[in-house]
């Protein structure tokens, strides 16, 4: 009797492993296909005067990281049309989004978002200028002598359906008034969105500096900051140079509806050439 109860008890004890294995295994798999990658990266106009580190002579280094990041959404900033197309014919598994911020067309830079066309469906886009005028192409009215724009999605996942609300930008770089007022008018287009919501970007702005600070006190989380907290060598912007101790100005912001696994300054080079004057940012989150 013993024995067949001790063999019963076994038999209880392994079908409870079994199924716990099953359910972790299952819910496993439902956090992993709610992950997604996120990248933000300032590449550098192309037509610059940059000499040894002019766009033909850098942009295998870029587009090999690129490659190597598998990201799921790509937000880039200061890409020009014909750095688009090159991008677009080398990686044609991402849609892009975005206009030219000059003549909301192809003239001028942009802030265009990539995202993997069979993971993702676009359920909504749009751009709109830092300005008083946000609907008028070129408008500059807070003080910035360049125009700036961010460019927005709706993106829904195929697998999972979840949705979230993707905004990408760059922010004046001279004018504090300028930086400090886009992120109002950013707030203002973002409030009442019943989705998640991820910003990235080149902000022109530190950790410190009152538009990163409104940001966070809307309640957006900084990726890098929410796992690297004491990382005092974070700077982003390195002028070719790969100097690490400046400002950290490039930012992937998010809501408080994800759950941020990893976060990383990317510094990758190739004997000592950089694919761009700022080091992109990436990080791993979760609904």
């Amino acid at each position: 009797m013993k024995s067949n109860l001790s063999k019963i008890a076994k038999c209880s004890i392994l079908m409870i492993l079994i199924t716990v294995s099953i359910v972790y295994n299952q819910t496993s798999t439902v956090k992993s296909s709610n992950k997604l990658k996120v990248l933000t990266f300032n590449i550098r106009y192309g037509t610059a005067n940059d000499g040894e580190n002019s766009w033909d002579k850098r942009k295998e280094i870029l587009f090999q990281l690129i490659m190597e990041q598998k990201a799921d959404i790509v937000g880039l900033q200061e890409a020009l049309r014909p750095q688009l197309d090159e991008i677009q014919t080398r990686f044609p598994l991402y849609a892009q989004l975005g206009v030219g911020r000059e003549d909301g067309k192809t003239g001028g830079e942009y802030s265009a978002i990539l995202y993997l066309k069979n993971k993702y469906d676009a359920q909504d886009t749009g751009y709109f200028w830092f300005s008083d005028k946000p609907d008028e192409p070129g408008s500059k009215t807070w003080g910035n002598n360049v125009t700036r724009i961010c460019t927005w999605a709706l993106l829904k996942e195929k697998k999972t359906e979840n949705n979230l609300y993707f905004y990408n930008l760059h922010l004046d770089h001279e004018s504090q008034n300028s930086r400090e007022k886009s992120i109002d008018q950013l707030l203002d287009h973002i409030k009442g969105k019943n989705h998640p919501v991820i910003i990235t970007g080149d902000f022109n702005a530190g950790e410190n500096n009152p538009a990163i600070l409104n940001l966070l006190s809307a309640g957006f989380t900084d990726s890098f900051r929410k796992l690297h907290p004491d990382e005092k060598e974070a700077g982003t912007y390195h002028a070719f140079k790969g100097t690490i101790t400046g400002d950290k100005i490039d930012f992937i912001f998010c809501s408080k509806n994800f759950r941020i696994f990893t976060a990383e300054i990317l510094r990758n080079n190739k004997d000592g050439k950089y694919p761009s004057d700022h080091f992109p940012v990436n990080a791993v989150v979760g609904f």
